[in-house]
């Protein structure tokens, strides 16, 4: 593999970068759908888009980004927590940039999505997934 020569850490941003972005066509792909074709409130649909993202991106992240070295079962319950977090957070800054603000909500989401990854990447790096050479 191409990347084999950089350091570690460089190989681990670009694959959560890589997984991030597959993850985030699932989740806009729902969140867009439901908003402009259901004509369901953003909020709702951009919690939607998140679950499916979210298991986009466990199964993305423990194989390709963190060399995972828990069991699912050890795995699975932390990258819930931390999802459940992140799902917490978009809740929040969605209701407020949209419903409170009135601000258009795929830009918003481009916002929150932002803030997300960032919580998202250290909390599975640092708990949800054991680091073989943390």
């Amino acid at each position: 593999m191409p990347l084999r020569r950089y350091p570690r850490q460089f190989r681990q941003l670009v694959s959560y970068a890589f997984a991030g972005g597959l993850t985030a066509v699932a989740h806009y792909g729902v969140l867009i759908g439901l908003v402009e074709g259901a004509r369901l409130d953003p909020v709702p649909a951009t919690l939607a888009g998140f679950v499916v993202g979210a298991l986009v991106s466990y199964g993305l992240n423990r194989w390709m980004t963190f060399d995972a070295t828990r069991s699912h079962a050890q795995a699975g319950w932390r990258f819930g927590l931390i999802a459940a977090g992140g799902f917490v957070l978009t809740g929040l800054l969605m209701h407020l940039f949209v419903t409170r603000l009135g601000l258009p909500y795929l830009p918003m989401q481009f916002v929150t999505t932002g803030v997300v990854m960032v919580f998202s990447f250290l909390g599975h790096k640092f708990f949800s997934f054991a680091d073989r050479a943390a």
